[in-house]
């Protein structure tokens, strides 16, 4: 499959969208995502490449529009019902927000949903073993990601106590708060639980943690926009705190490390589950996988300038050392 080919311009019109089929029969697989194709187009072309690896590929027996919402989560509901009513077969739905935007518009065709947190508690499906409804796919497991984050941070900080926990109201955030203050407490971990909704919580919340004197950080919400990501990584370091992130696009920017599933790994794999619909199965019995991959990425630099000596046994562990 060629890029060029597979690829359409995040502000196309769906009337724009035709299949190359004269008969207009092939299928049509709306792609959905928050955030920008400049960040995530690596994610786009793993899903892309995998449908091209099982056979279907665009302009010849499949047709594939991407739509992304940038970091205007509002706009993901129209999005929804734009693909809907362009005769979507399929939507591919990129994390939580998306997913939730499709369920929420009364979607009833098949979606195939990636990288959302705890699908059963949010409501979008029965079970993972049985989703009963319209859709399946690839879910985050939560417990598994927060119990090795903080074994990170106990490993950078020996002794570790005090923990700052930055959350915004993502949807599942009571879960996910739940599971943090649980696997904290096993370990001998006091979080410190920081809401941060807008850019002054997020300052406030900073001034917080340094007066409680946490001991690190713990990022636990989404990829956040491009100002408010710089911004907290300008906090930690301003605050000379070690940090952990759940998305790598932290630490490239320059937040200390990031430890999360490998979406390029989920992406890929959400082909397969797009193939499985199109010969026929049905979203309702097909059971939502967990992760199977996980990245580490550490930046280096930033340890230096925090004072930092990371272990040797995480570096010898990650999957990217930024230098």
């Amino acid at each position: 499959m060629q890029r060029r080919d597979f690829l359409r311009l995040a502000s196309a019109a769906a009337m724009a969208w035709k299949p190359a089929a004269a008969d207009g029969d092939i299928p049509r697989i709306g792609f959905i995502q928050s955030g920008s194709r400049q960040e995530k187009q690596s994610l786009l072309d793993a899903f892309g490449e995998n449908l091209s690896a099982l056979g279907w590929t665009h302009s010849g027996n499949i047709a594939v529009l991407d739509l992304w919402a940038e970091d205007r989560t509002e706009a993901l509901s129209g999005i929804v019902k734009e693909l809907i009513g362009s005769g979507a077969t399929i939507l591919v739905t990129a994390g939580t927000p998306a997913t939730l935007a499709a369920k929420r518009a009364g979607a009833t065709i098949p979606i195939v949903l990636v990288g959302v947190e705890d699908p059963v508690s949010l409501g979008v499906v029965e079970s993972l073993e049985q989703p009963g409804g319209n859709a399946t796919g690839l879910s985050l497991t939560s417990s598994e990601v927060i119990a090795e984050r903080l074994e990170l941070l106990r490993q950078l900080v020996p002794g570790l106590h005090r923990l700052a926990v930055i959350v915004r109201d993502d949807p599942g955030l009571d879960q996910k708060l739940q599971d943090i203050r649980r696997d904290a407490r096993r370990k001998g971990i006091e979080p410190l639980m920081l809401e941060a909704t807008t850019g002054k919580a997020l300052e406030l919340a900073f001034a917080r943690l340094r007066a409680d004197r946490c001991e690190a950080v713990y990022v636990a919400s989404g990829p956040l926009g491009p100002a408010k990501r710089a911004r907290i990584i300008a906090l930690a370091a301003e605050s000379r705190l070690p940090a952990i992130y759940s998305f790598r696009i932290f630490p490239v920017e320059g937040g200390l490390m990031s430890f999360a599933a490998d979406y390029g790994d989920l992406f890929r794999r959400a082909a397969g589950f797009v193939d499985a619909i199109l010969k026929g199965a049905s979203p309702a019995a097909v059971p939502v996988e967990p992760p199977r991959k996980f990245d580490l990425t550490v930046n280096l630099k930033t340890a230096r300038a925090l004072g930092l000596t990371i272990p040797a046994t995480i570096l010898a562990s990650a999957n990217k050392v930024i230098e």
